[in-house]
């Protein structure tokens, strides 16, 4: 009868989780099907047109968002790496959510780079004010071996993406802070977005691919 009884328990508690995770696992994999009306492949950004770039002292602190009604305005071969990478990191960003208590959270990628020998950076003062709300991280998952010592040479850099909670609007001005460093360049790629979204959507209506390859 008690074995009877663990069997139970242990297919319940199987159960259980199996479900806790299966709610949060759509943020990933489904985020990337059509969060926005925006077809994939005709995008002809590149990330450095995208990508929030400022420093403080000792490190280059570079943001990359990864909504889908952002990432899907790059170029085609941009949009699947990092469509790729963000499922390949599936797994990590769904324990990452779930330890943060988040279902829905905003995926950021963040990179620090040394401007001086031994830059020391600190991943969790990263923040970021949209709305009027500030946002702090949630959740890091490390892209980079050298993430975990927190230093860094000149030159050298690490990533890692970052996880916020649900309310972070790319389609408005957000602004990034990092130790007293700010940057409000997100106000110019708001309006690159607008204006790549607008000759998508007449490059989908001609059938005008931006290469032969995209999905």
């Amino acid at each position: 009868m008690m074995e009877c009884w663990k069997v139970g328990t242990i297919k319940r508690w199987s159960v259980g989780k199996i479900v806790i995770l299966l709610s949060i696992i759509p943020t990933f994999q489904r985020s990337l099907a059509a969060q926005d009306t925006i077809p994939v492949g005709y995008g002809t950004l590149r990330r450095d047109d995208i990508t929030i770039r400022f420093a403080s002292p000792t490190v280059e602190i570079q943001v990359l968002p990864l909504d889908d009604q952002v990432i899907r305005l790059l170029a085609p071969d941009t949009y699947r790496s990092l469509a790729q990478l963000i499922r390949s990191r599936a797994g990590d960003l769904t324990d990452a959510a779930a330890r943060g208590g988040a279902q829905n959270p905003t995926l950021m990628m963040v990179t620090f780079l040394g401007v001086v020998p031994q830059a020391r950076f600190q991943p969790e003062e990263l923040t970021i004010t949209s709305r009027g709300r500030l946002f702090r991280p949630i959740g890091i998952v490390p892209l980079s071996p050298t993430w975990s010592s927190f230093q860094l040479d000149a030159r050298q850099q690490a990533a890692a993406l970052y996880l916020f909670e649900p309310g972070i609007s790319v389609r408005e001005e957000l602004t990034v802070s990092y130790q007293g460093s700010t940057s409000d360049a997100w106000t110019r790629s708001v309006r690159l977005l607008d204006q790549e979204r607008a000759r998508v959507k007449a490059r989908a209506q001609l059938g005008e691919k931006h290469d032969s390859g995209a999905p």
